[in-house]
């Protein structure tokens, strides 16, 4: 499958519940981690939710 990798850019303080869940569920819980995951259309969905805080680094 292709996988999707991804940086977090953003801090998690002062967002709520639902974002830093998303976060969490990314694999991402400090600004600079890296994951890799499948490319999903699920997985896609929690990068556009917190798209303001990550960035994708290679598809």
């Amino acid at each position: 499958m292709a996988t999707v990798t991804i940086r977090q850019t953003g801090s998690p303080i002062r967002r709520n519940k639902i974002q830093r869940a998303t976060l969490a569920g990314l694999k991402l819980n400090r600004v600079g981690r890296v994951a890799t995951l499948e490319d999903t259309p699920a997985v896609r969905g929690m990068i556009a939710k917190v798209h303001h805080m990550v960035e994708v680094v290679e598809s």
